[in-house]
């Protein structure tokens, strides 16, 4: 027996589901997404730079203003949809950037906090608020969310650098914002000589912000700490790039460390919600995320998509991975899990 519209008893008229579908209202019990199990992670990618480096020697020929200024070539999930999708991992996008001797790109600053990780050349120099940030090999350089920053290259051959920006959290939120110059209320920046001292912070006259007072990160800092830092039970060494004036992460939503490996000796394998991206600083080794095992060397890049377990092993006496998540994010928003195998 059906009643008015089609319907059998207990179900609703077929005109009354065109009539709430015309004014956009949607029955949840009859919804395909209610109550559907997580769909299952995502698999990790790896770009080799054996593979990437030529490929973006063809980058250099661009030498238009525009390409000057953003000469970048995306690493994209194979999961992106489309240009209105582009991104690498969770709610991060990496890329690689390239500066060629002379090149110089004019002062701006955006919404989107992010941040550089040199990788080739020298005699390169960023600008943050003003403040000169020499760009060396290995070097973690900071550009937070509306600091302003400009770079120039004073040197004789490429500089290339690994960029990684919030813009995914952004894109979904919104909030992606762009200034151009000319350059207007530079803040007032704090010398690094003055966090120098372990234990002593200026008790006066520190700039107000969310994000580090520092904005480069030496990587010879960064070894020295690793060698300095207990090893965990299974024998790595990680720091955490912190902000001196609160011990929280660097800058906010970006979550940045630095993991050096003990030959032969995978990690301890954990998972997490948050997603991370890797960049093999120097060493050789391999990663198993998820089911997939991967061989890497030097600059090669791969992601751990959230929700896959993860652990890594050194074959070369020396390893350093430089982790990026989005931790933060989840931890924010009080929705942050993690867990050992």
């Amino acid at each position: 027996m059906q009643g008015k519209g089609g319907a059998t008893p207990g179900e609703i008229d077929r005109d009354v589901l065109d009539a709430w579908r015309e004014y956009n209202l949607a029955p949840l019990w009859l919804s395909p997404t209610a109550h559907r199990p997580p769909a299952p992670p995502q698999e990790a990618h790896l770009w080799q730079w054996t593979k990437t480096r030529p490929l973006i020697e063809h980058a250099f020929s661009a030498t238009s203003p525009a390409a000057v200024e953003r000469r970048v070539l995306q690493y994209l999930t194979p999961y992106s949809k489309g240009p209105e999708d582009e991104y690498t991992v969770g709610t991060m996008l990496a890329c690689v950037q390239c500066l060629l001797p002379g090149e110089t790109a004019r002062p701006h600053r955006h919404s989107m906090g992010a941040l550089r990780l040199v990788l080739e050349g020298s005699g390169a120099t960023t600008f943050v608020n003003g403040k000169p940030c020499p760009m060396e090999f290995g070097d973690l350089i900071l550009t937070p969310a509306w600091c302003w920053h400009e770079h120039r290259h004073e040197g004789d051959a490429p500089v290339l650098w690994l960029d990684a920006l919030d813009v995914p959290l952004h894109s979904y939120l919104g909030t992606g914002k762009f200034q151009p110059p000319p350059v207007m209320d530079m803040p007032e920046t704090l010398p690094d000589a003055a966090l120098s001292a372990v234990g002593y912070l200026p008790a006066e006259g520190v700039p107000v912000a969310s994000h580090s007072p520092m904005f480069r990160y030496a990587y010879e800092e960064a070894k020295k700490a690793l060698a300095s830092t207990p090893p965990a039970v299974d024998g790595s060494r990680s720091i955490r790039y912190s902000n001196p004036m609160t011990g929280e992460q660097a800058q906010p939503l970006l979550d940045c460390t630095m993991t050096a490996l003990e030959q032969g000796r995978p990690t301890v394998c954990r998972r997490s919600n948050a997603s991370t991206a890797v960049l093999v600083v120097t060493g050789s080794g391999r990663s198993q995320i998820g089911d997939k095992v991967f061989e890497w060397g030097e600059k090669d890049f791969f992601t751990i998509p959230q929700g896959n377990f993860a652990s890594h092993e050194a074959t070369s006496a020396e390893a350093h991975l430089f982790m990026l998540s989005d931790r933060d994010v989840m931890q924010r928003l009080g929705i942050l899990s993690e867990e050992t195998a």
